[in-house]
């Protein structure tokens, strides 16, 4: 059985693949590994993890508006995530980079998020559809 979550689409598309989850806000530019691409910053939930192939679900970004290109050159190196799910309103250093990305980009609240996804889970996200699929078994 699936279980659905209504969205709002930012950057329309496809993307499915393994929930990655955080509560915390990340800074693409300071915070990512530009060798090994993965969380450098040993404060963060998301230490030592890629976001490679997975569902980035987090908050928000903070940093730099390079954080774009940062994300930009994630999706070049084919390392960047399926699709990314904000758990609060989508910024513009996230929107703009998936949008020159064309990484799938939708928002949501942090009660529907946060209640239903967690790190492991297989998730679609259709944000052409508005929506976000919890496939359980």
């Amino acid at each position: 059985m699936n279980f659905q979550i209504n969205c709002r689409r930012i950057v329309g598309g496809n993307g499915s693949g393994k929930a990655l989850v955080t509560k915390q806000p990340i800074n693409f530019l300071a915070m990512i590994d530009t060798k090994r691409y993965i969380i450098k910053d040993r404060n963060h939930e998301l230490y030592g993890k890629s976001m490679k192939d997975a569902i980035l679900v987090f908050p928000h970004a903070i940093g730099s508006s390079v954080g774009a290109y940062a994300i930009y050159s994630l999706k070049v190196n084919g390392v960047a995530p399926r699709a990314v799910i904000c758990s609060n309103k989508a910024d513009i250093i996230t929107a703009s980079g998936c949008a020159i990305s064309n990484i799938p980009l939708v928002d949501t609240s942090e009660k529907a998020s946060s209640s239903y996804i967690v790190t492991g889970l297989e998730i679609i996200v259709d944000a052409d559809n508005k929506k976000i699929i919890i496939q359980t078994v």
